[in-house]
């Protein structure tokens, strides 16, 4: 379910996943420039559930 997620964020390019040539494998994923859009919103449904559900 994660992978999936992920898979699907990243082709609605809101994800960047960045794959490192190292051992063990690692992986890093960052918000795009579309990404770093939602952030306010995130952040305002932050500030409702803390008001709400307190």
């Amino acid at each position: 379910m994660l992978t999936a997620t992920l898979k699907e964020l990243e082709s609605d390019e809101i994800i960047l996943r960045t794959q490192f040539n190292e051992i063990p494998p690692r992986v890093e994923y960052s918000l795009t420039e579309k990404g770093n859009t939602l952030v306010p919103i995130f952040v305002e449904l932050g500030k409702w559930e803390k008001k709400y559900n307190a």
